[in-house]
């Protein structure tokens, strides 16, 4: 039997009721960002992986709703290249607090945010005491874990016949192969490139922090797109839904 998914900004204030009525109290929280990967793919990627991962966090989960998804996040970083667009930590929190504090008010007693964009995980790490203080009695959640998002995508890309040394954490062959199995016209297939190959040092990630990932790439990718298909991509999707699930159930 399916479980229920709701994506709240579909339905009716009557409908949503009904569902939080009959049991679906739980909602995650897709967030994404609005930034460059590369010159191979549209910038608003990170947004649309985490809708993509949404449903089969819902299921999973045991039926959920959808909410909104914030669809900026924290990109400052990637900021020297056209077109990127960056909340403040600050602004950033403040949404996700507005969320918390508005879906408390309907009866949801679980809140589940997952990001498509690493770069929103330092963040939510960080805020995520915050947020459990300004809707005290809601359990609220946040996965976080960077180091085993890229190693499920390395093991992954392997086993999907890939080149796992290829993964680097942007715009590389795993988030490249995502989007040509989610939405395959938002890449330019002939500008495929490497970039940074290997996963960065901790210097290497600091300099990413303080002077921003052009620092470490020319070209805004870290790790190479080259070797991108859909069937990696389908491959990625389903083993980080694995991934977050497992830490949420924790």
């Amino acid at each position: 039997m399916q479980e229920p998914i709701y994506f709240i900004e579909r339905m009716t204030a009557p409908e949503i009721a009904e569902a939080i009525g009959a049991g679906c109290t739980r909602v995650v929280v897709p967030c994404g960002a609005v930034e460059q990967h590369g010159p191979h793919m549209a910038l608003r990627m990170d947004a649309d992986h985490a809708e993509a991962l949404a449903p089969l966090l819902a299921s999973g989960l045991g039926g959920a709703f959808i909410a909104p998804t914030i669809t900026v996040g924290c990109s400052k970083h990637h900021l020297a290249f056209a077109g990127t667009i960056s909340l403040s930590e600050e602004t950033f929190a403040a949404i996700c607090r507005d969320y918390c504090t508005s879906l408390a008010q309907h009866g949801v007693t679980e809140i589940f945010f997952f990001s498509g964009h690493i770069g929103n995980f330092p963040v939510l790490e960080r805020i995520l005491p915050d947020l459990r203080e300004a809707v005290p009695g809601l359990r609220i959640e946040a996965f976080t874990d960077s180091g085993a998002w890229l190693a499920c995508w390395a093991e992954t890309v392997a086993g999907a016949g890939g080149a796992a040394e290829n993964v680097g954490g942007h715009a590389d062959v795993a988030e490249t192969s995502i989007m040509l199995h989610i939405k395959p016209e938002a890449v330019r297939v002939p500008r495929i490139a490497a970039g940074r190959i290997g996963m960065l040092t901790q210097a290497e990630l600091e300099a990413v922090w303080r002077d921003g990932l052009r620092s470490v790439s020319a070209n805004g990718i870290l790790g190479d797109a080259r070797g991108a298909s859909a069937s990696i991509g389908a491959e990625c999707l389903r083993a980080i839904a694995g991934l977050i699930l497992v830490d949420f159930a924790a």
